[in-house]
């Protein structure tokens, strides 16, 4: 059987997997271990964060970090959290994307960001226009994607009225989906992406999953079969969301999703050997 002509796009996390580790990773750490990963071939790297260091300690040092990247074909991205931090990000040639935690729970975006649903949008409004003066593209993380643990309500429809709303005040055209908790199912997701795709036809979509192990490949299966060619993913599946009500809640192992493009017979975009040694440099960061 011939290898699937399909290409997918992974944006690989290790900000997300190093933000929630309590002990400090030394600075020079981090910078050998993103550019391995800076020469697997991945799309997109989401490296580090520009927010309050009161927040994200284990971030404080991503400018300094960002300063010893190699060249790579690799776009990086940073998480922001106000203008402030799209402002120093955006004065970064090499930050090709700046990316905003919005949520369609009220109660979460609080406590992720301290600010309403309508403070955050005054917000994004700001950071929208840094981007478009910066020459930098938004990405905004739909946290609550997949479900709402608040008892507010949450839907398919729902999620996608907030895209829309969204793409109404904004010129942007990425939008990650994000399963803070750990909550998707196989049936919803395939939902979800089926519907966001059926609407928003040229809008690009990632899918950002926090899985429990064992359940990666149902989920993969269910969001590519939705439609989605885009996958959020961490080496060894470490990090995940601090509020994910199972503390085997991880991000989605790019293992896993390599494991599925595999039996899918589809072309891996990335280089295996490289991956092999990102991969051993990740054991000695997450599993000290």
């Amino acid at each position: 059987m011939s290898i699937l002509n399909q290409y997918i796009e992974i944006t690989e996390c290790p900000r997300d997997a190093m933000q929630g580790i309590g002990s400090w990773i030394p600075t020079q750490k981090k910078i050998q271990y993103l550019n391995a990963l800076l020469k697997c071939g991945f799309d997109t790297l989401d490296f580090g964060s520009f927010v309050s260091p009161k927040a994200i300690p284990q971030m404080k040092d991503t400018a300094q970090v960002l300063a010893h990247l190699e060249e790579s074909k690799t776009k990086l991205l940073a998480i922001v959290a106000n203008a402030r931090g799209a402002q120093e990000a955006g004065n970064f040639e090499r930050v090709s994307i700046l990316g905003f935690p919005y949520s369609v729970s009220e109660t979460f975006q609080l406590r992720n960001t301290n600010s309403s649903s309508l403070e955050t949008l005054k917000v994004l409004d700001e950071i929208a226009r840094i981007c478009i003066f910066q020459k930098k593209k938004l990405r905004i993380y739909i946290s609550m994607g997949f479900g709402n643990p608040y008892g507010e309500p949450w839907s398919e429809q729902l999620v996608a009225q907030s895209i829309y709303e969204l793409k109404n005040r904004f010129d942007i055209v990425e939008f990650a989906i994000s399963d803070t908790i750990g909550c998707a199912d196989p049936d919803s997701a395939h939902q979800l992406f089926n519907l966001l795709f059926s609407s928003f036809a040229e809008t690009k979509f990632s899918a950002h999953l926090h899985v429990v192990p064992g359940n990666e490949n149902e989920l993969i299966s269910a969001v590519f079969n939705g439609g989605c060619r885009h996958f959020d993913t961490a080496l060894g599946g470490f990090g995940g969301c601090p509020m994910a009500k199972d503390q085997l809640t991880g991000n989605l192992s790019t293992e896993s999703l390599m494991l599925f493009l595999k039996n899918k017979q589809i072309a891996n975009p990335l280089n295996e050997d490289r991956l092999k040694e990102a991969q051993k440099l990740s054991m000695s960061i997450f599993s000290s």
